[in-house]
């Protein structure tokens, strides 16, 4: 299978509004003070698709936002990154979607205005769409609502178009975990969960019985395990890489879709699944050598160099 692109990315958009050095957690009637900001781009699909272009992918974004000015920042800042923009959609009654970001050293709270993601539906991805790349990628099933229930649908399309899939289901907001895995990852080729989502996913307390679980709907499962690397299981077999460990994190955002695009981009290159969560664990680790989630990004030599430098990678 070729086509114009590499990897079509379907999913949320918005941008992040990203608050450091914070003095103390918020508390109702009270104000406290963030000695930084930052406005950028967001959303766990953008930052996937943003620094796997960065790496040398050709990819290209299908989502949804408003005709407004944090809808013009995220086509900017795609465009920027060298992502296609040809098939996101603007719509004037909807607003852009936008996250409050605070940052407490390697952990985070955040509150998400869904906007206009929540009305991406199945009907708008264009029955062409998945003729022009090898590989789709999907992220945040529980942030989008309209098209939810159809996501299964949506990789049986791309698998009869011959491409390849990975999924990250990301966070629960309502923590349900609705999520019918036996229907959904036959359909799969790569199930990309932190170990905290598949525990609750599966409804096991043990990343071992989660595996369980799955093994025999999923095919590959890339298990993020922050500092202590990641785990893959494949056909059964499980492998573990340790974390390169980063002892200056400027902050954690995006270092799981950053983990997300090493582990697709060294896939569409069709190198061995080790080399793929080598290389994965690599570009989680890069991300939190910078602010925001794409910062660290400029292309796949820099991204090469501060793995040698800072990690001693010697890929």
């Amino acid at each position: 299978m070729s086509g114009k692109f590499d990897v079509i990315v379907v999913g949320e958009l918005n941008v992040d509004l990203i608050l450091n050095r914070i003095d103390g957690f918020p508390e109702v009637g009270k104000e406290i003070l963030a000695k930084d900001m930052t406005l950028t781009l967001g959303s766990s699909s953008a930052i996937f698709a943003s620094n796997l272009s960065s790496l040398g992918a050709r990819v290209a974004f299908l989502g949804m936002i408003g005709t407004d000015q944090f809808g013009d920042l995220v086509l900017e800042s795609l465009k920027r990154k060298k992502v296609g923009t040809e098939y996101i959609i603007r719509r004037k009654e909807l607003n852009t979607g936008a996250t409050i970001v605070l940052n407490f050293d390697q952990d985070r709270a955040m509150v998400t205005h869904t906007g206009a993601m929540e009305h991406l539906t199945l009907a708008d991805i264009a029955g062409d769409v998945f003729k022009q790349a090898r590989h789709l990628h999907f992220s945040s099933f529980f942030l989008q609502p309209g098209i939810r229930p159809d996501v299964g649908e949506m990789f049986k399309r791309a698998k009869s178009n011959g491409l390849t899939t990975s999924l990250d289901i990301q966070w629960d907001p309502e923590e349900k975990w609705d999520f019918d895995y036996r229907a959904i990852l036959p359909h799969v080729d790569v199930f990309l969960p932190n170990e905290t989502e598949l525990q609750m996913l599966t409804g096991k307390t043990g990343v071992d019985d989660a595996l369980k679980t799955l093994s025999g709907y999923a095919h590959i499962i890339a298990v993020k395990m922050g500092d202590r690397g990641s785990l893959v299981m494949q056909d059964g077999k499980k492998n573990t890489i340790p974390a390169f460990l980063n002892k200056n994190v400027v902050d954690a955002i995006g270092a799981g879709d950053s983990f997300n695009a090493g582990f697709i981009y060294q896939l569409v290159n069709k190198k061995p699944i080790t080399e793929c969560q080598r290389f994965a664990n690599l570009t989680g680790a890069v991300s939190t050598t910078a602010a925001g989630g794409t910062s660290a990004f400029t292309d796949l030599q820099r991204v090469i160099e501060i793995g040698r430098s800072k990690f001693g990678y010697d890929g």
